[in-house]
């Protein structure tokens, strides 16, 4: 249930902060929940103008969007990120967090120096970013991190990023039950394989084709599949729905 440009709890229009809001997931993710009615901040790591162009799609939309560049697993970073974003926009309704890193390779050969890299930004950074988060979100709101549904298939190749998300299910679930008597929801999206610009770019296209063919439904995810999913989380008929890892993957897992 999309809110008006209008809409507002306890007299307030509602903010969301979207993290890793340039790339293909994060950025649908962003533009959705300004077309839902909130302003948007949005943490980024990587090129500014692809920053601009997520603002630019949230200002589309009506709403009041903001980039602000963070390192979202130094703790000092993200507490000046949530800082500003509480200065620019008045409080803090809804966090996304889809900020994480992919670096395949066999258990056997991986290096640990890519183990450590996937663990900082993966693990580290989703307990940074959910930590803040506890302490800021308004009665009401919700914190959705984004897992994957290698979790369940387990795949060779993909040890160190499947454990990393595996943490990230783990997290999820017990910060619902930490803040319980809060009125904040807590849950994970799980996407399957995703056709992002990043995807794309980096798989094989008969890699590609493989991967579309195995959920029923017989395509790639897209990003605005993985939006709609966080649209309906952080919305008012998701309120029921907490400490759970929805997921979203056509069938894939």
């Amino acid at each position: 249930m999309a809110m008006t440009a209008g809409d507002a709890v306890a007299g307030r229009t509602r903010t969301a902060l979207v993290t890793g809001g340039t790339g293909g997931m994060g950025r649908a993710i962003a533009a959705q929940l300004a077309a839902d009615g909130f302003d948007v901040a949005v943490a980024y790591a990587g090129e500014v103008d692809l920053a601009d162009a997520t603002v630019g799609e949230i200002k589309g939309h009506g709403r009041r969007g903001e980039a602000f560049a963070a390192d979202i697993a130094d703790e000092e970073a993200a507490a000046a990120l949530f800082n500003a974003v509480d200065d620019r926009f008045g409080g803090l309704d809804v966090v996304v967090h889809t900020a994480g890193i992919n670096r395949p390779g066999a258990l056997t050969d991986l290096d640990l120096a890519d183990l450590d890299a996937i663990h900082r930004v993966n693990v580290r950074g989703t307990f940074v970013v959910d930590q803040q988060a506890a302490r800021r979100v308004r009665g009401g709101g919700s914190i959705v991190n984004v897992s994957s549904s290698m979790v369940r298939v387990a795949p060779p190749a993909l040890s160190a990023y499947t454990a990393s998300k595996a943490a990230v299910n783990a997290l999820t679930r017990i910060l619902a039950k930490e803040l319980r008597g809060r009125d904040v929801t807590v849950n994970a999206v799980a996407p399957g394989p995703t056709g992002t610009a990043a995807f794309l770019r980096s798989t094989p296209a008969d890699e590609q084709e493989q991967l579309a063919a195995w959920p029923p439904l017989g395509r790639l995810g897209r990003p605005d599949d993985i939006a709609g999913v966080v649209s309906f989380l952080v919305g008012p008929t998701g309120r029921w729905v907490n400490g759970q890892v929805v997921y979203a993957n056509g069938g894939f897992a």
